[in-house]
């Protein structure tokens, strides 16, 4: 079972503050340092999965050891079997539950907006998690919204508080994951509490309306497109994250649908991949797709947002974590249940740092979620009185596309071994995996 780490310390970030924990033993003492010829590894939300194992075959055993944050709440039980329900393999559960409830918070947007209209749908998202009448599942905020009252959905990611008054999370939860035998060992998983309550938005939107005819809007089932990432770099999320649409999507109409209708699920592919991507994201505004839930990668979402804001569409993503999507021109109309970096950037920090390391490198991929994330990371080091000095930044083009030779990090791993490092924080996807591999050739010593 996982455990929970009391909090220690409040930082603010970003107008937003982070309670650190402390270690499970209740001490505030550095795990023993890594010893000068012993690399320990650190990753992140693209990285830290089972399905990250298959990246390495046969040299999986190199993730012995490593840690990582993963935005993430402690998941019921319950909510897993359902998941499982769907898919029977599921041996990971990243971002399902933002999945679930970036579903789920459209349906009731809908049906307080009463229509299918993506502009409308966007005026009532933020208010769906704020104030009202509280209610903690898709049947009952259905019941609710119907009668036309406010409401404040507390789901399976949005747990303390609502949204911001742009759009996205004003508190959030990060788990720290540990890789044993070449998987996540649940047991060792602990929880921190970040954001600030007082961020989330006090604005009243607009008065719930409720249809004429009882349950009908105006006849159009709502339709939600994904654009989640079956293929590409980061298709190591793609199961969790597919089963949670389809699972909320089920129980949505299970409840008795929005508006009237059953809503409707069109999977579609972000490919990791910008081209791939837009080519989605046209089917669905050609299939009549109402709100496109993803993308997968801020940088996908970066691409395409100019796209979905011209066909007048609503763009909901479970897993953007750049920060810099805070304040990105969306007409109103992009949201995300995944919390910013500004956050997962202390918790990692708080992760390196306790295990003591005299010189750490950080590793990213070359886009704005990887170099964002590193920035962070950097950051919160130095507001932490690490040296400058004892911070080494590196980052590496990811592939293309599938097609593409994979990541050539071997000159990076020189430097790392020659710079004396004895932390390597990785921010990637499953094209990060070359990194680790690209350092064990090179003869860094890796701590297990």
């Amino acid at each position: 079972m996982p455990k929970f780490r009391a909090s220690r310390a409040v930082v603010a970030a970003a107008s937003a503050a982070l309670l650190l924990a402390s270690s499970a033993c209740g001490s505030d003492q550095p795990e023993e340092a890594t010893t000068d010829s012993q690399v320990r590894l650190y990753g992140t939300d693209g990285n830290m999965a089972n399905s990250y194992a298959e990246e390495l075959e046969d040299r999986a055993s190199l993730l012995n050891g490593m840690k990582g944050t993963l935005p993430m709440t402690p998941l019921q039980e319950s909510f897993k079997e359902r998941l499982r329900g769907v898919d029977p393999e599921l041996t990971d559960y990243t971002y399902a539950a933002e999945t679930y409830d970036a579903v789920v918070i459209s349906a009731l947007a809908a049906q307080l907006a009463g229509t299918t209209e993506p502009t409308e749908i966007a005026k009532q998202i933020v208010g769906v998690t704020t104030k009202g009448e509280r209610c903690e599942d898709a049947a009952s905020c259905l019941r609710l919204a119907r009668q036309g009252r406010d409401i404040e959905y507390r789901g399976m990611s949005v747990t303390r508080s609502g949204f911001t008054d742009v759009g996205e999370p004003s508190t959030a939860s990060y788990a720290t994951l540990h890789f044993t035998h070449e998987k996540l060992d649940d047991g060792k998983t602990e929880f921190v509490g970040a954001g600030d309550e007082s961020a989330a938005s006090t604005k009243e939107p607009p008065r719930g309306r409720k249809p004429r005819n009882g349950k009908k809007g105006d006849g159009v089932p709502l339709v939600l497109g994904g654009l989640l990432p079956k293929t590409g770099d980061l298709s190591l999320l793609y199961g969790s994250m597919g089963a949670a649409a389809t699972l909320a999507t089920k129980e949505v109409n299970a409840a008795g649908g929005v508006l009237g209708e059953p809503a409707v699920w069109i999977e579609g592919d972000d490919g990791t991949n910008p081209e791939v991507a837009k080519a989605t994201v046209a089917s669905h505004v050609q299939k009549g797709v109402h709100v496109i839930i993803g993308a997968g990668a801020s940088g996908i979402t970066r691409a395409v947002l100019p796209d979905v804001v011209a066909a007048g569409r609503l763009l909901f993503s479970p897993s953007n974590t750049d920060a810099g999507l805070t304040t990105v021109d969306d007409n109103g109309l992009y949201f995300r249940t995944a919390p910013p970096d500004t956050l997962q950037g202390r918790a990692l920090a708080d992760v390196i740092l306790r295990d003591g390391p005299h010189k750490i490198a950080i590793v990213a991929r070359k886009d704005s979620y990887g170099e964002g994330l590193q920035e962070n990371v950097r950051a919160e080091l130095e507001r932490a009185g690490f040296a400058a000095d004892r911070v080494k930044l590196l980052t590496y083009e990811p592939p293309a596309d599938a097609q593409a030779p994979p990541v050539d990090f071997s000159a990076g791993a020189k430097e790392i071994k020659d710079y004396g490092a004895d932390a390597v924080l990785i921010i990637g996807f499953g094209e990060s995996a070359h990194v680790i591999t690209a350092l064990a050739d090179a003869g860094v010593q890796i701590r297990h």
